[in-house]
Formats: C-alpha cells, structure tokens, sequence
C-alpha cells in the first residue's frame, strides 16, 4: 500500500494539479483576508471617501435657473453612481426624506448662505464657525451624539462659485457595509470559488491530459520494444519540447543497443558456419584411421561439437525476424515429418510415438522450416528423458500444439528454467549443449506464440498456444 502511495505522490499529473489546487485556495485566502481586513480596519476611510465621491457626483447634477441660481440636484432621478457605488432610479428627495435624521445635503453660495437643502433643513449641520465659503474636503461633526462624515464639493458656473456638501451618519454607512458590502464580497468569493475549482479545475485537467498524452504514447512504444524490434525508435512527433532531449537520448540508446546486438548475432552465425568445416575436416581423418575405442569416443566428441555448432547456428537464424517466411501450414502434416525424421532415435530409445490422428487439417500461419525445427526440438527433447517402453504424445488442434512425456519431469520451481540457453535437465540420455528449447523460444516469439512447460505427474507438458489462430475463431 505503501509503494501505491508513493506511486500516486510522484505522478506529474497530480503534483500539477494539487499545485493549482494549493494555489487557488491561497489565492481565495488572500482575497478573503485583504477584504476582511479593508472592511474591519478601514472601514472609516472607504467611508469618507464614498461619501466624498458621492458628493461630487450630487456637484455635477446641480441644477440651474435661468439667472444661475442652483435650484436643485439633476432632474430628481439619480442615474449616476452614487453613495457606495451602488447604481439606482431612486428619487434624491425620497432618499433624504426618508433618510432625514442619516443623511442630507446643502448648497450654498460663495457667502456660506445656504440657497438649496435636504427635508434634514438647517438643524441638521453644525453651527458654521465664521462667515465665509466652506473649504472643498472631507470633514466630520456630531449630530445629537452620532458622528457624522461629510464632503464638500465646489462648482463654478459662470463666474460664481457654490459649494455643495453632503453628510452621512456613520451607523448608516456601517450598516450599508454590513447589510450590502459584505454578503455581496462574500457571495462574489464564493462565485470565484466555484468557477476556480469547477471551471478552470476541469479545463487544467483536460489540459494536462492532452499535454501527457505524446508522454504515454512514448510510453507504450517503449514498453513494446523488445531484442526483436530493437529497430524500432520512440516518435517525437507532438512531443514537448522539454522531453525531446529524452527521447532523443533513448533513441540513441537504442541504436547502439541494435548495433551491439547486430555485431553479437552476427559474431555467433559467422562462429557456428566457420566451425561446421574443420569440424567435418576432423571427422573424415579420424574416420580414417584405425578402429579403436580412443577413435569411438574422438568420433562422439565431434558428433557433439558439431551438434552444439549446428544448434548455435540455428540459434542465431531463428533470432532473426526477417528469416521468417510465414505462409499457411498444416500442423499435423509438420508433425508426422518431424516424428518420421526422430523415428529411429525414438527406436533406439525404446520410446513409441503417439501421434495427433485429426482427419482435418490444423492450419496454422507460420515459416514451416521453423515450425519443423519447433516441433523436432520438443520431440526430441521428450524422447531423451523418457524411460524405455513409456511413449511420446502430441496433440494439436485450432490453437494449441501440445508434447508429453512420461519422464521424470522437472521440478516446479525449475519450470521456467527450461527455455533459458544452455540449461540441461538431469535425466537426458546425451550429452546435449541445452539449446534446443531455446531455440523453440525463440521461434514461437518471433511468431507470437505463447511457449509453457507444465507438469503431467508423470512426465512433462510443453504447450505452444497460438493466440492469432483463436482471435481467428472467435471473428469466424
């Protein structure tokens, strides 16, 4: 469980993801706190300067008689942004009407004498201290033990200069940032919330499909690579560039990898062919000379270098995809070459071949020469740890070819031994070099087939399934 853990920490896919995730949420906790903050500590300065904006916008609605004389503010509708941005068609004189004991405004003339007011009248601002205009700014009283922020706004029309303020009660401001400032920042954070995590997460997820998805194709191309395809090269087609050096990399890999193997397959079928010469060579001398029991055993020797030399060059071929010629062969028809070839083996080892009796053909896809050396090998190999007088089954049908001996068998923990080059089971009646079942690994690879060993108790059973022939049945 564990190792799953880690496995899942260490995908780049999910690091990238908890990264946004960890950045969104830090983005929405830094949102949260500034407004908090701006909200709670300063509260009294977004005040005054929403009531200063505002008082400016009420200067720039001032209306006009035809002699100059300020009459009003705009056309009794407020259609600007006014008082804590908020954009409403409601009456200026509803507003302060109702509003009268929270807010009001005045316009007065160059003097200080108030020409224009709110229903609050004149009760409502302080006593000026000395005649004379208000200076424009900010400013603020108390009105009957509630504190009052207030603006001054000036405006020139033509030649003259009037004044407009405006004075709002802080508990009213406080309020309105309590009933309107802060459910509308909280419902916009939690809208900025859902469309971070609902909207954006999906739309990073598909993006980090899309962007990983060359980096598992390149994975899967790796993963088929194999000694037999060592030709083949990762596509760097949509790769990004920041894992085309990798790729480049491997490839190059590879090719050294195909050449190393080149050179090795080449070194071992040169070594094999050079060798089948001197070996006949020596054979015919000393077939010459007299008959002896030193002559016996040289003539045993040569018949076992030169059957290790013709197993190696065998060896290399079936290594070779391209000295394959896959054609329709009848199975059966293979068989009964094959046991003919090995019957006076088979005779000389008191062993009775049992052989398939279909009346059908079983056809498989396959180079038939290779087929042959398969199927040899596998009797062969029977036949060498049978005891006399037992026999040697074959069975083929569809999708399965099939050679049991009644022997010793192998033990379980050795079953996947058997294939592995020059590896000898202890009941072998010659003095072979153990290429035989790899040379039939390397055969059923190169066609697709699956090649096991199993125990019979008693005996052994080595089983070539062809899995294409079954696909082809299943379609049929």
């Amino acid at each position: 469980m564990r190792f799953v853990k880690m496995k899942w920490l260490n995908s780049l896919s999910v690091k990238i993801l908890i990264a946004y995730v960890v950045g969104a949420v830090l983005s929405v906790l830094l949102i949260v706190l500034t407004a908090l903050t701006i909200v709670h500590t300063q509260g009294d300065v977004l005040s005054g300067l929403d009531v200063a904006d505002a008082t400016r916008d009420m200067a720039e609605e001032l209306r006009f008689d035809s002699s100059g004389v300020p009459v009003g503010i705009g056309d009794n509708r407020l259609d600007r942004n006014f008082s804590f941005d908020l954009q409403d068609d409601f009456n200026l004189e509803w507003i302060f009407e109702s509003l009268k004991q929270e807010g009001a405004y005045r316009v007065l003339d160059a003097t200080g004498k108030v020409v224009v007011h709110s229903a609050a009248g004149a009760t409502f601002w302080p006593e000026a201290g000395s005649a004379g205009p208000p200076e424009p700014g900010r400013f603020e009283f108390e009105r009957e033990g509630v504190a009052m922020r207030g603006a001054t706004a000036a405006v020139e029309r033509n030649g003259q200069v009037w004044y407009v303020q405006m004075a709002v009660s802080r508990r009213f401001m406080h309020l309105v940032y309590q009933a309107f400032a802060l459910p509308f920042t909280g419902a916009g954070v939690t809208l900025f919330i859902l469309v971070l995590l609902f909207v954006f997460g999906p739309c990073v997820y598909i993006a980090l499909r899309l962007a990983l998805k060359p980096v598992r194709r390149i994975s899967e191309a790796a993963a088929e690579i194999s000694p037999r395809s060592l030709h083949a090269r990762l596509p760097t087609q949509a790769v990004p560039s920041e894992i085309t050096p990798l790729v480049d990399s491997f490839n190059r890999v590879l090719e050294r990898l195909e050449q190393g193997y080149r050179i090795q397959q080449e070194f071992l079928a040169t070594a094999a062919h050079e060798l089948k010469t001197p070996l006949a060579l020596v054979r015919a001398q000393v077939e010459l000379g007299a008959p002896s029991a030193q002559r016996t055993m040289l003539l045993l020797d040569i018949e076992h270098m030169g059957r290790q030399v013709q197993q190696l060059l065998h060896l290399a071929e079936a290594s070779e995809a391209q000295n394959y010629r896959p054609t329709i062969v009848n199975v059966c028809e293979v068989v009964l070459e094959a046991a003919h070839f090995l019957q006076r083996k088979a005779d000389a080892a008191g062993v009775r071949l049992e052989l398939p009796r279909q009346a059908i053909a079983v056809c498989w896809t396959a180079d038939r020469g290779a087929l042959f050396a398969l199927v040899k090998n596998l009797l062969e190999n029977a036949i060498q740890h049978t005891p006399a007088g037992t026999l040697v089954s074959v069975d083929a049908d569809a999708t399965t070819l099939s050679v049991r001996d009644w022997g010793p068998g192998v033990p379980q923990d050795q079953l996947s031994k058997i294939f592995d080059r020059f590896w000898r089971g202890a009941h072998r009646r010659d003095e072979g070099a153990g290429l035989g079942l790899a040379i039939c690994r390397e055969i059923a690879v190169a066609h697709g087939w699956d090649l096991r060993a199993h125990r019979a108790e008693p005996g052994l059973r080595v089983t070539v399934h062809n899995p294409i022939a079954a696909q082809s049945d299943v379609q049929a």
